[in-house]
């Protein structure tokens, strides 16, 4: 499987220095003296040619921080949006600029700003209105398939999503919105544990969190709790989102176990849902899209 995703990488940007301010006097042949005519780069009030721009597309969701800091310098939510990662030395002014009615022959300019160099991270989290949340093999992949045009790899073991994938999901009147689906989380998944901390970030800027346990879940209720507290320790912001939880494969139960795992969910917006038979998919959209608006 070839894999171009990308979501962290740190560079090293470096801009060009200022040219030098001109000292300089108009001549020409009828005039031997003239007045400083000095500009940002020679003679006659030129002004030098600007730098290249060094130009770095991004996806959508890509933020820019110090490396020292790790303050946010930057954000692209965007289409064509265009910031500054990195200024270049500004042009010194020539000896026109200084000339006064008490100095009409300045014999000095400015030098040009020196270059900068400062080491950034570009970091991307996903724009998505929805995030699935959830252990692995819990059918987020095989959802996202069904109710999206995403072709996410799904196999029936551990890590099969090792990316993000985005769909975008039709909704009633031609409306729609974006599901994503993160590399599945395990307990301790905020100190390192699995993928899921690497991806962790991409649900950040999801309007809702959409957790998936399976029905065959030893206990639907304790696992939740889990994945609910991974991302307290990652980020405690996450569990101000509009939370649901879909019981994923629920054709393996039947209305007398469905009733008696009914008992027993947290108190969050609960559909059983089942991608193999289409079960519950319906009301599961509706329900987002309440949550969504």
């Amino acid at each position: 499987m070839s894999n171009n995703f990308v979501d962290y990488v740190k560079i090293c940007c470096r801009s060009g220095k200022g040219g030098a301010g001109s000292t300089h006097f108009h001549r020409d042949r009828t005039t031997a003296k003239g007045g400083p005519d000095g500009g940002a780069g020679s003679g006659s009030l030129k002004h030098g040619s600007n730098g290249k721009n060094a130009i770095i597309e991004v996806p959508l969701g890509t933020i820019a921080r110090n490396v020292e800091t790790g303050n946010k310098e930057l954000e692209i939510t965007e289409n064509g949006q265009e910031m500054v990662l990195l200024a270049g030395g500004r042009g010194g002014l020539g000896n026109d600029h200084f000339k006064s009615p008490t100095n009409r022959a300045p014999r000095y300019a400015q030098p040009g700003e020196p270059s900068k160099e400062s080491w950034k991270i570009l970091e991307l989290k996903l724009l998505a209105d929805v995030g699935l949340v959830g252990f692995p093999n819990a059918g987020k992949s095989t959802l996202l398939s069904i109710i999206s045009a995403a072709k996410p790899e799904i196999a029936n073991y551990p890590f099969t999503t090792l990316e993000p994938n985005l769909g975008i999901v039709a909704y009633h009147d031609n409306q729609s919105f974006v599901m994503a689906d993160i590399p599945g989380i395990i307990e301790g998944a905020h100190t390192g544990k699995g993928l899921g901390i690497r991806f962790l970030r991409h649900i950040e800027r999801n309007s809702v969190l959409l957790f998936m346990v399976p029905s065959d879940s030893n206990d639907i209720k304790k696992e939740y709790q889990i994945l609910v507290n991974e991302l307290k320790q990652y980020n405690p912001e996450l569990l101000d989102k509009n939370r649901m939880l879909a019981i994923s494969k629920s054709d393996l139960l039947d209305e007398e176990l469905r009733e008696e795992v009914s008992k027993e969910l947290p108190d969050v917006t609960c559909v059983f849902i089942s991608s193999a038979t289409n079960t519950g998919l319906d009301q599961l959209k509706d329900e987002l899209w309440k949550n969504l608006n």
